[in-house]
C-alpha cells in the first residue's frame, strides 16, 4: 500500500508545486507570492467610528407633515402665521364665503383695475373718447375671462360629484372641502365673477369720467 501510494503523493505534490498551480492560488499570477490563508497580525491604519450626534439637527425646509409623498415643502415663510392668515383671507380660499360672492369679489377688483391700463396705455388714449374706448375694452376683457372660467369648469368638473378640494389643513386637522372645487360652486363663481368684473368696469368709468375726480386722466 506505501509503494502505490507513494508514486500518487509525489505527483499530487508535484502537480501543486508547478507554476499553474500556483497562478490558481496566487492573486497576481504566476509571478505573485502564493495566497496567505493566516490573517496579517498588522493593525490598521487608519480607524473609521461613526458617532451619532446626540444635539438633533433643526432643518429649515422639510416635506409638510413630514411626509415627503405629498409634494410639496415647508419653509418658515410659507409656514409663517403672516403668510397663513393673508392666504386664508383671499377670496380663493376663503371657504367660509359662498362661491357666488367670493367671485363678486374677484371680479370687482379685476374689473376695476383693468380700465386705467386701457385708457392710458390704449390705441385711442390721445382721443376724447379714450375713457369710453378703454371701458369697452375693459368690459370685453371681463367677458374673455369669463368665458375661460366656464371652459376650465366644464372641463375640470362633473355635475353631481363631490368636491375635490383636499378635506385637510397643512397641520393634519380635519376639514369641509371647499364647495368652489365642484361643478355648481364653479359655476357660481364664473357668474359672481362676471357680474362683479362689469361692476368694476362702471364704478370705474363713474368715477373717472363723471365725477371727475382724477383730473391728471384728462
Amino acid at each position: 500500500m506505501a509503494s502505490v501510494s507513494s508514486p500518487m503523493a509525489s505527483q499530487l505534490k508535484s502537480s501543486f508545486t508547478s507554476p499553474v498551480s500556483r497562478s490558481l492560488l496566487t492573486p497576481r499570477g504566476i509571478s505573485g507570492s502564493p495566497f496567505r490563508v493566516v490573517p496579517s497580525k498588522r493593525s490598521p491604519r487608519f480607524i473609521v467610528k461613526a458617532i451619532q450626534s446626540e444635539k438633533p439637527t433643526y432643518q429649515v425646509i422639510q416635506p409638510i407633515n413630514g411626509d415627503p409623498f405629498i409634494g410639496s415643502l415647508e419653509t418658515p415663510i410659507t409656514s409663517s402665521p403672516l403668510i397663513a392668515w393673508y392666504l386664508s383671507n383671499l377670496p380663493a380660499y376663503r371657504t367660509a364665503v359662498s362661491p357666488l360672492l367670493r367671485g363678486v369679489e374677484v371680479g370687482l377688483a379685476h374689473g376695476f383695475l383693468l380700465v386705467g391700463p386701457f385708457v392710458k396705455a390704449g390705441p385711442l388714449r390721445n382721443t376724447e373718447i379714450a375713457g369710453p374706448a378703454g371701458s369697452l375694452a375693459a368690459g370685453g376683457l371681463v367677458v374673455i375671462l369669463s368665458i375661460c372660467l366656464t371652459i376650465y369648469g366644464i372641463a375640470s368638473f362633473n355635475e353631481g360629484e363631490p368636491s375635490t378640494a383636499p378635506g385637510l389643513t397643512l397641520t393634519g386637522r380635519k376639514k369641509e372641502p371647499d364647495q368652489l372645487q365642484t361643478a355648481d360652486g364653479w359655476a357660481k363663481f364664473t357668474g359672481g365673477f362676471f357680474f362683479g368684473g362689469i361692476s368694476g368696469v362702471i364704478w370705474a368709468y363713474f368715477l373717472l369720467y363723471v365725477l371727475n375726480l382724477p383730473y391728471f386722466v384728462k
